[in-house]
């Protein structure tokens, strides 16, 4: 318990932050599919299962460099990581919309900061559904990353991408050429 005249700022910091609502808003795509850009939630679980439902191997494979079954992607032990984040470490993400035809909410892509550990530098990380792809969307979720990695005091954004990964390295030119962020590496 604190006194009423302690300042914000004087508080103890708290051994878990909590859900990081200032990087919620709505976008739309070029196709003018609104969306909504928010951090990932550990009920986000099932959402996200869905998601890898939806990918080619090659979106997979330019993602974690290699195919990964879907029932390795999905299992509960990796899910629980991805999901269950601590936002002083890392901030997911991710981007939902109503589908038209099932009315139901779905995520269509994930984009991941990861700090280092014992640094002011972090990783990027992204997967974009293949019917959402050459829609904006990786270039926006990168532009909402870099402001968060700003927000969080990092100075060094970087992220392996792959030599035929020629779409993202595409994405991160924007950026690299427009913006602080100087270190993505293909």
């Amino acid at each position: 318990m604190h006194s009423t005249d302690v300042e914000n700022h004087q508080l103890p910091k708290l051994a878990i932050r909590p859900y990081p609502h200032q990087y919620i808003s709505d976008w739309q795509l070029k196709d003018s599919t609104p969306i909504t850009i928010r951090p990932i939630r550990p009920e986000d679980e099932a959402l996200i299962v869905k998601s890898h439902k939806t990918l080619s191997e090659e979106s997979v494979y330019l993602r974690y460099f290699h195919l990964i079954k879907l029932s390795q992607r999905i299992a509960y032990e990796r899910l629980t990581i991805i999901c269950f984040i601590d936002y002083d470490r890392e901030i997911a993400l991710v981007t939902e919309y109503e589908n038209p035809a099932t009315k139901e909410t779905e995520i269509s892509a994930v984009g991941r900061l990861s700090k280092l550990h014992g640094s002011d530098a972090a990783e990027f990380a992204m997967l974009v559904s293949d019917s959402f792809q050459c829609q904006g969307l990786s270039t926006e979720l990168l532009k909402r990353l870099i402001d968060v990695g700003k927000n969080e005091k990092i100075w060094c954004i970087y992220a392996d991408i792959l030599a035929d990964n020629l779409g993202m390295q595409g994405v991160c030119e924007i950026f690299f050429t427009h913006s602080t962020c100087n270190s993505i590496k293909g």
